[in-house]
């Protein structure tokens, strides 16, 4: 199994997990996380926010 296939059958895996339903497209691995990304929801990124990390493991451009 080539690095593709792997591909392949990881996005189709998300797929069915995150939408209870095969792929409803023939593509290639790419694709179709390509097309996952696109519909979810755009989320803010919490991390920066935690109050579990101290000051210094935080490093921001100057």
């Amino acid at each position: 199994m080539g690095r593709d296939d792997r591909i392949q059958e990881e996005a189709s895996a998300l797929w069915r997990e995150l939408f209870g339903e095969p792929p409803p497209i023939t593509a290639d691995g790419a694709t179709m996380l390509d097309v996952i990304m696109k519909s979810l929801p755009e989320m803010g990124y919490q991390r920066l926010r935690s109050p579990y990390l101290r000051n210094d493991d935080v490093v921001m451009p100057r």
